[in-house]
């Protein structure tokens, strides 16, 4: 039952991952080269093994290896200076916040909101 729960585990990390690196690739995937950008694609977004996109872009298993892991420390960089990604999900929060208390309705609720908008406009 063990190794049930570590694959589960593994699997869920790997899809955290692929999240992951779909965000980043949807704020700098332009910044990378054209190539690596498609090798990318192929390995992230269209779930292509290294043996298929190696044989559809006439390189080897190694080569798109190298490109994918090159691409995922680009996106990573760009975002540590960045913040793109953690900006977006920061302001996410926030505006769920403001549908929470909209809900509830009140004057002191208003004043929150408000508060809430003015952070917003600051990470923005």
């Amino acid at each position: 039952m063990e190794s049930g729960k570590s694959q589960s585990e593994s699997s869920l990390s790997e899809l955290n991952e692929l999240v992951e690196y779909s965000y980043l690739y949807d704020f700098y995937g332009a910044l990378l080269k054209e190539k690596h950008r498609l090798i990318f694609e192929d390995y992230v977004l269209n779930n292509l093994s290294l043996g298929e996109i190696a044989g559809e872009h006439q390189i080897t298993r190694q080569g798109v290896y190298d490109a994918v892991r090159r691409c995922k420390s680009s996106l990573r960089e760009y975002e540590e200076k960045l913040q793109l990604v953690s900006k977006f999900h920061l302001i996410e929060e926030k505006l769920h916040q403001i549908e929470e208390i909209a809900k509830e309705g009140t004057a002191e609720d208003a004043q929150r909101i408000t508060e809430l908008a003015e952070e917003i406009y600051d990470v923005i």
